[in-house]
Parts: C-alpha cells; structure tokens; sequence
C-alpha cells in the first residue's frame, strides 16, 4: 500500500474542504475525526465568501441539493431602529447569497461527499499522541484499537479540540476579552414571511450585549445572546430562564420569539477565543478554528476555516512534492490579514462604533456597499476602502456620524 501523504484531523468543514482539495491533486488522504458524526455545533450561518471556496472544491452542488434556507443578507434590530444589508448591493462581484445550515448537516454532507469520492474518513477515533519531529508521527485509538499513523504531513482542523497546539504548545491566550454565548434551537417562532424569512437577525439588547437569530428550513430557529462573561452571573441560574431573559431584552427578538420552545436545554459556552503562536511549522498546518478564533458576531467562523484550508493546500501539496513553498506569505500573513479585518470590525461592534454606523439615518451608498461586503466574507478585497483601513475608516465614519448628530441637534428648533 502506498505510503500516506496527509492525515487531517477534523472532518469539519476546514478538514473536508482540506481534503477535497488534496485528493483533488493526487494525494493519498485520510480524516479522522474523535466525535461521532453527525454531530451539534453552533456556527449555522454562512457567509456568502463560503460559496466560492465550497464551489472551488466541487461540494457547492452538493449543498444546494440539501435544500437549505436562502440567506439574502442580514438584519440588525435595536429597541429604536432596524438596518437590513443585502448581500446583492455590495462592493464587491461575488455571491449575492448564502445558507442558514444546521451544522451537524451540513458537516456532514460535505463529508459525505468527499468521502464518495474515495477519501476515508474514520469517526470516534481520537488522537492520543502526535509528534512532529524528526518526522509527523500519530498515535490514534478507537473502538477497533490502536494504531499508529506515519503521513508524510499533518493538517489540524480539530477546530476546539485543538489538538496540534495543545500537543506541540502552540496555544496563547487571546488578546480579545472573555465573552460567552448561551444558545439552543427553538420551534414555534413568528418568522417573517418571503425572502425576510431567511436573514439572519442580529439584536442589540444593550452595548456588548447581542443576540442572534438564525432560521432553518425545517423551521427550527438557532438562538443565542453574546455579551461579557460576567454578564452572566446575574442573569437567573436555570439555562432556559436566563436566555428567556436575554430574548426578552430586545423587543424585535421578544416580539418574534414569544410563543417560541426550546427543543433543547440552553448551552453556555464560556471563553470561546483562542489563539496560536503560529499557524504551520516542518511536517503540519493548522487550519479552520484550531488557529483563531474570534467571536461568532460576524458569522466568520466558517468561512475563515473553509479559506485557510484553500490557502494551504496548495502549500501542502507543493512541500510534499519538493517544490518551494513560501508558508508565510502564501498562508500565514493572508490569513492573518482576513482575520484582522473581521477583528476591526469586531472590536467596532463591541466598543459602540459599528452600531452607530449601521443604525445612523444617514450614511453614503458607497459606504454601505462597502460594509456589506466585509459582512459577506470579501474581507481580502483590497479594492475596499474598509478592507484596506477597517479600524481607521470604521474610526473616521463614526466620529463623522457623531459631529453629523450634533449639528443636528444643534439646529432643530427649539420647542
């Protein structure tokens, strides 16, 4: 039998997009995967950006024909305003569309065909040692035993479990602040009718305090709240009382979610950012979340794990082919450019600016064309200006809609 070249470990959307495209090249692939699929996990918004790489890797087809709901773009909702952003009027040529998918479908759909096109996949295998040096070497164990993998590379799309950073101590702390997410599916909702149906909501209940509504085509909803950490602690002790206090916060979300039941016990997810000290070294890659992440706010988590594993693969194939690989500049800095800008656009979200900006009465065509494609996922589009400059222009566009609404305040009549 031939030799393996490739061992992922993760058969997430990164470790199958990862395989798709290696096997794609001739490589000798395998996945392993400790959970058993399918399988829960938040993240149940794509971007419009994940389309091009799933149609890159040949699984968009296989996606469309599961029949998820249509997601034209996003709402915003505060106690004062609404602000919707369609993906069809932004600034950048790309998908004017993306899905709202139940994660333990869609993962698995996308492993299902990769796996049709004679990758094997192994399920309820865990990884139990791994060393990199002097060559990749894995210690895997599952119901059938033990065994030991030599590939000639490793790639980590474990996504939390994390497996390479915690082996090889790559994990950092992360520079972003302690939040936690409170989430389940519910049933029973007002949702829109027609294509409002199918936006994703985001609500601010309070600043730093947001919540989420995302529908399926089943009619389950995905419902959180995102705040502090610590805001937690005086919300009420039993899970579904306090996300029933949370929906309640935000009047658009309460009026919608009212009659609405939980199908499942709230889960509270604390903590949830992480970092790396780097993203590849001799003989492995990390790809999708065991690299970074963020904050769920921007519904990136997919899209930056389907677009690292495009960035890698063809690195991966170069270095097991002897050809010179520029790691990098070819994964490392691209990646960490998309994943700055959606922290510019995070860090806006949180310290008050972004919402200004996007509830303002008043803001240029232009402009909101250019926010909408960084919340599409185009955020490696150096032709916008909020991709070049997110935190400056984000920085300027709200000190200008500030001095716009004192002037206005200033001259409206007196009573």
């Amino acid at each position: 039998m031939a030799p393996l070249d490739v061992l992922i470990i993760g058969a997430g959307p990164a470790g199958s997009l990862m395989a798709a495209l290696l096997h794609a090249r001739g490589l000798r692939v395998e996945v392993v995967e400790r959970a058993r699929f399918p399988r829960f996990a938040i993240g149940e918004s794509l971007l419009p950006a994940c389309l091009d790489r799933l149609a890159e890797a040949d699984l968009l087809e296989a996606v469309r024909a599961r029949g998820y709901l249509r997601k034209d773009g996003a709402l915003f909702v505060s106690a004062t305003a609404r602000r919707r952003y369609d993906f069809g009027r932004q600034h950048t040529v790309g998908y004017d569309h993306a899905f709202q998918v139940p994660r333990d479908d869609f993962d698995m759909t996308l492993a299902d065909a990769v796996a049709a096109r004679g990758v094997p996949f192994a399920y309820e295998t865990a990884v139990t040692a791994v060393s990199t040096d002097p060559a990749p070497r894995v210690h895997l164990e599952s119901a059938t035993g033990e065994r030991v993998v030599e590939p000639r590379f490793i790639v980590d799309a474990s996504g939390t479990g994390r497996v390479l950073p915690r082996a090889l101590g790559l994990d950092r702390p992360s520079a972003e602040p302690p939040r936690a997410a409170l989430f389940a599916h519910m049933t029973g909702e007002h949702r829109p009718d027609g294509p409002d149906g199918g936006l994703i909501w985001i609500g601010l209940a309070r600043p730093g305090v947001w919540l989420w509504v995302i529908p399926f085509a089943d009619g389950r909803t995905s419902v959180g709240v995102v705040a502090d950490a610590a805001w937690f602690d005086d919300l009420p002790a039993d899970p579904a009382a306090a996300l029933r206090a949370a929906i309640d916060l935000e009047p658009h979300v309460r009026q919608r979610l009212v009659d609405a039941r939980f199908i499942f016990p709230p889960r509270l997810l604390r903590g949830y950012s992480s970092s790396v000290s780097k993203v590849w070294g001799p003989g492995y890659c990390l790809v999708g979340n065991a690299t970074e992440f963020l904050d769920p706010v921007f519904s990136s988590g997919v899209l930056l794990a389907l677009e690292s594993s495009a960035l890698a693969a063809p690195l991966v194939a170069a270095s097991l082919a002897g050809e010179p690989a520029d790691w990098d500049r070819g994964y490392a800095h691209p990646l960490a450019r998309g994943v700055d800008v959606f922290r510019a656009f995070v860090h806006a979200w949180y310290d008050g600016r972004l919402p200004e900006i996007i509830f303002a009465p008043r803001t240029l065509p232009s402009i909101e064309r250019a926010i909408c494609s960084v919340l599409a996922g185009y955020v490696w589009d150096e032709g916008n200006p909020f991709v070049r400059d997110p935190d400056g222009r984000l920085t300027a566009l709200a000190q200008r809609l500030e001095r716009m609404a004192v002037t206005t305040a200033d001259e409206a009549p007196s009573s």
